[in-house]
């Protein structure tokens, strides 16, 4: 299987087009039809639908995306491992939902461990939350960055931070009894975020954006007048200059960040290793 083409049906996949897919891969359009007509000649499906105006999956295609995903992940840590040297003698994959990845310090974190544990290469992957246990378990990543730690047996799941998320909007003395008539931004922050948003009567409309970026949540919030839950080590800066405010009376929502890795590693000295940095600097109520 040639890996080109997996990475053209994903960027296809991506966009939707393949006049864009080809800007994005520096290829011509007339590359990307090539190479997707290859892929579905060796697999024997068609894997998209083309109409004018309108290119999406077929069922094969759609059942080929999540296994080309891996695909990929896998080949890229393959070439990483067998490439490390002497004096970078083993990559650790951390796997992390965007949302964390997105979190004000957390780069230095990744610089602190870099510098303070010797022979380790990274790998760093944006993983999506429902897929976390599934790729700790079948070793696509080594240890996982969540502040819902699987309840499966066999991981060592280990809390290094608290942090919360508060209502926020870019409107200062802003009441929870003003908060109603404000566009609504809701970060899928997983089941038990969802509960808890669930009982707050004043944000129980449709949000006028949802989504799993803090970034793309903190820009509409301050453009907008909106209001929404986010993560404090995210609004942090925003609320330091005075682009957003915290929204008086609102509930405050406790969260734990933890690191998960399975029991039976053979990498848990680099593990432990990585652990004995602090998450200083990290999250920080606002």
């Amino acid at each position: 299987m040639d890996t080109e083409l997996l990475r053209t049906f994903l960027e296809v996949t991506k966009t939707r087009h393949f006049g864009r897919a080809a800007d994005n891969l520096f290829l011509t359009q007339s590359a990307v039809s090539f190479r997707i007509r290859q892929l579905e000649t060796q697999l024997g499906n068609d894997l998209f639908s083309r109409q004018r105006g309108n290119v999406h999956l077929t069922a094969a295609g759609e059942r080929l995306q999540p296994y080309a995903e891996a695909i990929l992940q896998t080949w890229g840590r393959a070439k990483q491992d067998v490439a490390l040297s002497d004096s970078h003698n083993q990559q650790v994959t951390i796997g992390a939902s965007s949302l964390f990845w997105e979190f004000d310090g957390i780069s230095d974190w990744i610089s602190r461990i870099y510098q303070s544990v010797e022979g380790l290469a990274l790998r760093l992957e944006s993983v999506p939350r429902q897929s976390l246990a599934k790729q700790l378990l079948d070793k696509s990543i080594d240890v996982a960055i969540t502040s819902d730690p699987p309840k499966i047996e066999n991981l060592h799941v280990t809390k290094v931070r608290d942090y919360q998320l508060q209502l926020v909007t870019n409107v200062p003395e802003c009441a929870m009894d003003q908060v109603k008539a404000r566009p609504l931004v809701y970060l899928d922050w997983g089941t038990r975020f969802s509960l808890e948003h669930s009982r707050i009567t004043e944000l129980q409309k449709t949000p006028i954006m949802h989504t799993h970026s803090s970034k793309m949540a903190v820009e509409f919030l301050i453009n907008n007048n909106g209001v929404g839950f986010l993560p404090s080590p995210v609004v942090a800066s925003s609320v330091q200059e005075g682009l957003l405010f915290p929204v008086e009376g609102a509930p405050v929502m406790e969260q734990s960040l933890y690191l998960v890795w399975r029991e039976d590693t053979e990498k848990v000295e680099m593990l432990e290793a990585m652990l004995a940095v602090p998450f200083t600097q990290i999250i920080e109520s606002i």
